[in-house]
């Protein structure tokens, strides 16, 4: 097992990696003041220049710059991002030093030596920021593929919180069966009756991803 409260010490040995590089700087900028009467969601760079350590709690970004950052998706098919343009500096640890996703997800997958991701579409985004860490810290860079999330009516992913309900665990075999309807597998309809290892058997045989390429979202 995994814990990331275990691990503290080798984020922070690569966060001060990247300090020594030049790579991350001191930012005091509160959420309310960017977000005031701004429509864009990249950081303007307002701390990145200070010359002196802030004497108020601060967050920690890292610098990036025009390069592209592409990665061959095994099922969304090329992804290109330039981290300056799409996302700009982002945070890499919080005012309240906790560690940042984007930051603690690329330490994780290096220490457990992962080699093939699989997650929903809507975690695409923050890819070539990972891939970006990646490089910067001299990690490999293992093999992505997203997959459409399941939506309600309103486009809205099923959640907690979105209040979506929860299937029912006492019928695991149609929960299963239907999944793999939305999923465009289309399952026999005789499959309905089928045991929970039959179906899983089956839908491990039958996988296509093909009719999910492309896609964000099935509902």
């Amino acid at each position: 097992m995994y814990y990331q409260s275990r691990h503290i010490d080798a984020y922070n040995d690569a966060i001060s990696e990247l300090q020594k590089n030049g790579l991350i700087y001191a930012c005091t900028c509160s959420r309310k003041t960017l977000t005031a009467g701004k429509s864009s969601h990249i950081y303007p760079r307002i701390c990145r220049d200070q010359q002196t350590p802030p004497d108020s709690p601060y967050a920690l970004r890292i610098k990036t710059d025009n390069r592209c950052i592409a990665f061959q998706d095994r099922l969304q098919g090329l992804v290109c991002h330039n981290l300056a343009e799409q996302h700009g500096d982002f945070i890499v640890q919080r005012k309240d030093r906790i560690i940042a996703y984007q930051f603690a997800v690329v330490i994780d997958d290096g220490l457990q030596h992962v080699n093939h991701i699989v997650r929903g579409f809507d975690l695409l985004n923050a890819t070539p920021k990972q891939i970006y860490l990646q490089q910067l810290l001299e990690l490999a860079t293992p093999e992505y593929m997203h997959v459409p999330i399941i939506v309600d009516r309103q486009g809205y992913k099923l959640s907690k919180q979105t209040q979506a309900m929860a299937v029912d665990s006492a019928l695991p075999q149609q929960v299963i069966f239907e999944l793999l309807v939305l999923l465009k597998q289309n399952p026999p309809i005789e499959l309905q009756q089928a045991s929970v290892i039959e179906l899983l058997y089956w839908a491990i045989e039958h996988w296509n991803p093909v009719p999910l390429s492309n896609m964000a979202a099935v509902n």
